[in-house]
C-alpha cells in the first residue's frame, strides 16, 4: 500500500541540497542516529535483536508532533527490525542521544496484533490533546515483499494519560489500491472532530467524523493530477484555521509533481462534494514538498531535493514573491516535516538523511535531528 508512493517521497528528498549557511536564529537541537529506545529490560532487548526484531539500520522517524516537553514521532516500519512505530522524546532529558520511549506503550506496539500499532506513518495532534495516529497496517514496505499484517486504521491517543480514545477502522473505505499517507484533524465549533486522509493512488480524501463514528470518500477532480504524468506520487495536506473555526477551515493540497496547489473548504469535504469546490491557487515553478503548519495561516514547505524551507501566508496569493525564506542549512539532512511548539512559541523540524536510508548506506542508523526555528510566531 505505501511502498512506492514512500519510494516516490524519498527519491524526491535525495536529490543534490544546496548550500548555505544557518541564520543565528536556528538551533540544532538534538541529533541521533538510528533508534535508542527505552527498554523494559535488558534481557529483552537481547531477544529483539538476535531475533531482527531490532535493527538500528532499519529505525528512522519521519513525522512529529510536540505537545509541552515530549516531542512524538512516528518510526514507519519500511524495513524489518523496527520494534516501535510510534514513540515520544523527552525534550527536556539531559542525554547524549535522545532516547525513545514506545508510546503510550511496548503492548500496542506489537507487530501482527491488530489490536496494536503495525506501521504508524502519519501522526497529528489537535487542539483537544488528542494524538492521531494513522497506521496503514502493512509493515515492510521498502523491502521486496511488505506483509500486510492488519487493516488500515486511526487511532487516536489522549497524550495527558496515554490511553486510547478512538480506534477508526478504515477498512471500508479504502480499496485494494489505496495508498494512505497523511492524516490532519480539525475540531469544529460544534465540538465535533473530522479527520482528513490522504488516498494518493486513488486521488481522494477520506472525511471522518470522529463523534458520529462514520465516514465518506471524497474523490478530488482529475485537475489535481494535471503534470504527474500518471506516475505514483505523495498526495500532501495542510489544514489552516483548523483551532475550533468549524466551516472556516481550509484543506490544501498537491501532489509531489502536479503543477498546481489547491484548496477546498471543510465544509464542502464533509458534505462529500469536491465538484466546482476546488480552487487552483497558483502553479508551481517547481516540486513542492509540503512540511506542515504553525497552527495558523502559514504553510511550510520546501522544493524538492533542497535544504531551503519556506513559509507562506495563505492570505495572499501562491506567488513565489509571498515564499519568507526561513530556514537555510549547509548540512546534508532534509525536513519531513515543521510543527508548532506553542509552550516555546518557535517551530520545530524534523530532519533526517532519507537518501542514505533508502540506498542502505547509513552506517550505524539514519542521522534524524530535531531543529527549531525561532522568529515565525
Amino acid at each position: 500500500m505505501m511502498s512506492l508512493s514512500l519510494i516516490v517521497f524519498l527519491f524526491a528528498s535525495a536529490l543534490t541540497a544546496s548550500s548555505a549557511s544557518v541564520p543565528d536564529d536556528v538551533t540544532r537541537s538534538l541529533k541521533w542516529d538510528g533508534g535508542v529506545f527505552e527498554w523494559p529490560c535488558e534481557s529483552t532487548r537481547s531477544i529483539f535483536t538476535s531475533t531482527g526484531r531490532y535493527n538500528p539500520k532499519s529505525i528512522i522517524a519521519t513525522r512529529m508532533q510536540i505537545s509541552r516537553d515530549t516531542a512524538y514521532v512516528a518510526l514507519p516500519r519500511f524495513k524489518a527490525g523496527t520494534p516501535v512505530t510510534l514513540g515520544r522524546i523527552d525534550l527536556t532529558a539531559k542525554t547524549c542521544q535522545p532516547i525513545i520511549a514506545p508510546f503510550p506503550c511496548w503492548s500496542l506496539q506489537e507487530e501482527g496484533n491488530c489490536n496494536a500499532l503495525q506501521n504508524v506513518v502519519d501522526i497529528f495532534l489537535d487542539i483537544n490533546d488528542v494524538l492521531w495516529a494513522l497506521d496503514v497496517g502493512v509493515v515492510n514496505t521498502l523491502e521486496d515483499q511488505p506483509i500486510r499484517r492488519c487493516p488500515p486504521k486511526i487511532v487516536g491517543f489522549c497524550v495527558k494519560t496515554g490511553k486510547v480514545v478512538k480506534v477508526i477502522d478504515l477498512s471500508s473505505l479504502v480499496c485494494p489500491a489505496s495508498r494512505l499517507q497523511y492524516v490532519v484533524a480539525d475540531v469544529a465549533q460544534d465540538g465535533h472532530t473530522f479527520l482528513y486522509v490522504s488516498d494518493a493512488a486513488t486521488r481522494a480524501v477520506i472525511v471522518y467524523d470522529v463523534q458520529r463514528s462514520r465516514g465518506l470518500r471524497v474523490v478530488l477532480p482529475k485537475a489535481v493530477t494535471a503534470g504527474c504524468g500518471g506516475r505514483r506520487d505523495v498526495l500532501y495536506l495542510a489544514l489552516v484555521g483548523q483551532c475550533g473555526s468549524g466551516s472556516g477551515s481550509v484543506l490544501y493540497l498537491t501532489y509531489l509533481s502536479s503543477a498546481s496547489v489547491f484548496s477546498i473548504r471543510t465544509e464542502y469535504l464533509r458534505r462529500g462534494s469536491s465538484n466546482g469546490r476546488l480552487i487552483a491557487l497558483g502553479r508551481k515553478d517547481a516540486k513542492v514538498v509540503i512540511l506542515g503548519t504553525d497552527g495558523g495561516s502559514n504553510v511550510f514547505f520546501r522544493y524538492e531535493g533542497r535544504t531551503e524551507i519556506y513559509s507562506w501566508d495563505t492570505n495572499k496569493c501562491f506567488k513565489s514573491e509571498n515564499f519568507v525564506l526561513v530556514w537555510k542549512d549547509d548540512g546534508c539532512l532534509l525536513a519531513t516535516h515543521a510543527v508548532p511548539d506553542y509552550k516555546r512559541g518557535r517551530m520545530t523540524l524534523l530532519q533526517s538523511n532519507f537518501h542514505d536510508y533508502l540506498q542502505g548506506t547509513v552506517g550505524c542508523g539514519a542521522v534524524q535531528a530535531i531543529a527549531t526555528i525561532q522568529g515565525c510566531f
